[in-house]
């Protein structure tokens, strides 16, 4: 059993605290979403952004997630009218690491989601993908593709702290991803000692609705296999995790995680354990309406319940207790405040050890894990 596992706090929804908090409003006229903000007001982003820092988070996500070649083509603003050419885009996305740096978060995680959250509508929770995007091969290429506009940026790379490819809703992406790691893992050396211990790279994937299956219909053991076995490529992340899910769904989810890594850990498919990133939605039973674009809550689910934090929270000491992940790295997705954050900052402080709570929490985000 692994003694005091590590860990670290996330941020929590960037997007929807901007338009919770800073009033900005978001359409399919903003096909970057979040990233929009690179483009528009930097100073907005960077307040929103350093609202988590002060909240506590050790690991703060660059304003990056929904970045890609075509959000940038069709964004349009008064200095840019017909859009942010691709000579452009390097200054926005070395932006948006600086900006996440300037925060004064220890640690920056360079976000980036799947090919549906660049769609208009985004399709990263029903993994409905076009025709150019639907096999690993071709999922394969537009990673790549997005993934050089960042390798291009002189020292880019070597600034953020972690690589985390977020919201995963199909397998043949996350098959993708490993491929695009063990490609490119000479431009990765920043993310780790690849040839002794992995990149720092994590692979968090979506769970929406009331099952337990990505939305491309694999299971939770198929998702484990594919992200993390060294048959299927040379390169195994740092983590692996769930975002963009129900908080109550976590405790019957990451039971099947654990299962999943301990067999194909039993099998020699992997030689260690991997940590653990958890960024459930801060909703409390609220689902969002695609046709009214706005958060409601289903007649069953107006009664009071127990308070974000505190769910996660809970799944996280289940977990933790079990004792097998490397560290664990928590947050938030849509909906999640920096209130929330800092209130599950000081859940976590005094669990891993009272008036001590932030020595292992502050020793994990300065070490050596990247």
């Amino acid at each position: 059993m692994r003694d005091g596992t590590p860990i670290l706090i996330l941020d929590g929804g960037l997007g929807t605290s901007l338009e919770d908090k800073y009033g900005v409003v978001f359409s399919e006229q903003t096909p970057l979403w979040s990233s929009h903000l690179l483009v528009a007001d930097q100073q907005k982003l960077l307040a929103c952004q350093s609202d988590f820092a002060q909240a506590g988070a050790d690991v703060l996500l660059t304003a990056t997630y929904q970045a890609s070649i075509e959000g940038f083509a069709a964004t349009r603003t008064a200095e840019w009218p017909r859009g942010v050419s691709i000579a452009n885009v390097g200054q926005f996305l070395e932006d948006a690491v600086l900006i996440a740096r300037q925060t004064g978060a220890p640690r920056v995680a360079l976000s980036l989601g799947p090919y549906g959250a660049t769609m208009v509508p985004s399709t990263e929770y029903s993994a409905r993908y076009d025709g150019e995007h639907d096999t690993a091969d071709k999922l394969e290429d537009w990673h790549t593709q997005r993934f050089m506009l960042f390798a291009k940026v002189a020292g880019l790379l070597r600034v953020p702290d972690y690589l985390a490819f977020e919201t995963i809703p199909r397998v043949d992406e996350i098959l993708a991803i490993r491929r695009l790691l063990a490609a490119q893992s000479h431009l990765l050396t920043r993310f780790g000692e690849f040839s002794r211990t992995g990149m720092s790279a994590w692979i968090s994937c979506v769970f929406p609705g009331d099952g337990e299956t990505l939305p491309d219909g694999t299971s939770v053991e198929e998702v484990v296999v594919t992200a993390l076995s060294t048959e299927v490529a040379s390169v195994v992340p740092w983590g692996i995790g769930i975002n963009c899910t129900r908080v109550a769904k976590l405790p019957g989810l990451l039971r099947r995680f654990e299962s999943a890594v301990q067999a194909l850990v039993d099998a020699g498919g992997i030689v260690k354990w991997p940590s653990l990133v958890l960024c459930p939605d801060g909703t409390n039973g609220e689902v969002y309406n695609t046709a009214t674009k706005t958060w409601e809550f289903p007649e069953e689910e107006k009664t009071s319940r127990t308070p974000w934090q505190e769910q996660i929270f809970e799944a996280v000491k289940g977990t933790r207790a079990r004792g097998k992940w490397e560290s664990i790295l928590v947050g938030g997705c849509c909906k999640t405040t920096d209130s929330d954050i800092e209130r599950l900052r000081w859940l976590v402080e005094e669990e891993v050890g009272g008036s001590n709570g932030t020595t292992e929490v502050e020793e994990t985000a300065s070490g050596s894990m990247a």
